[in-house]
């Protein structure tokens, strides 16, 4: 099974297309992420995120309801 998780965008370094990676924080957790599928992400944005790679942006309203789902099952 596969998992892919929420995190805010909270900075973007643009050296190359191909490479643009962004700083995002899973909980503050903080992580470098590649941005090369969610080409117009800005920071701030929230985005979903598997195997190191952004996949999609999230609005702040559904990201609030998957980190209210996760804390959920973490309390399961």
């Amino acid at each position: 099974m596969c998992l892919a998780v929420p995190g805010k965008i909270l900075s973007i370094s643009e050296d190359e297309p191909l490479m643009k990676m962004g700083r995002v924080s899973f909980g503050g957790s903080l992580r470098d992420v590649n941005l090369a599928y969610v080409p117009d992400v800005k920071v701030n944005d929230y985005v979903i995120v598997h195997v190191g790679f952004a996949i999609s942006v999230l609005d702040e309203n559904e990201a609030g309801k998957i980190f209210d789902y996760l804390d959920q099952i973490q309390e399961i």
